[in-house]
């Protein structure tokens, strides 16, 4: 009998908990530099944010950063939609069964230190530094 039986991917609903665990499990410092960003986890991009960046199947992006540019930024800006970082459930879920060297906590927080990485303009040395840290 196969040791997975019976068993099936994690929900929306458990994957959110563990993109949550895996963003209070990175360092303290790196957490408010974000501020309050919001972590939303769905199956899919939707389909014009795969048109925007170009791509034509929704495997292809596993996380997106949302929010206004560093260099658009102000302390005055009043109101406005939070910035946020999207995990795309099915495509890092095939990423991690294709890959099978990472646990799916650790891609999940590999996918979200470089969403907000880029964002922020960190080096690849400073992304694996605070996924080491986490």
């Amino acid at each position: 009998m196969s040791r997975w039986k019976g068993q099936s991917a994690p929900s929306l609903d458990e994957f959110q908990g563990i993109a949550e665990a895996a963003w209070a499990a990175l360092p303290g410092q790196f957490r408010r530099m974000c501020g309050d960003v919001v972590l939303r986890v769905e199956d899919f991009p939707a389909e014009d944010v795969l048109d925007d960046l170009g791509l034509e199947s929704p495997f292809e992006l596993t996380g997106l950063y949302q929010g206004v540019d560093l260099t658009r930024k102000s302390h005055m800006d009043a109101g406005g939609e939070p910035d946020m970082v999207f995990l795309y459930r099915r495509p890092l879920l095939d990423e991690w069964c294709e890959r099978g060297d990472v646990s799916l906590e650790e891609l999940i927080t590999h996918v979200l230190v470089h969403e907000i990485g880029h964002h922020f303009g960190f080096s690849d040395d400073d992304m694996h530094r605070i996924e080491d840290e986490a």
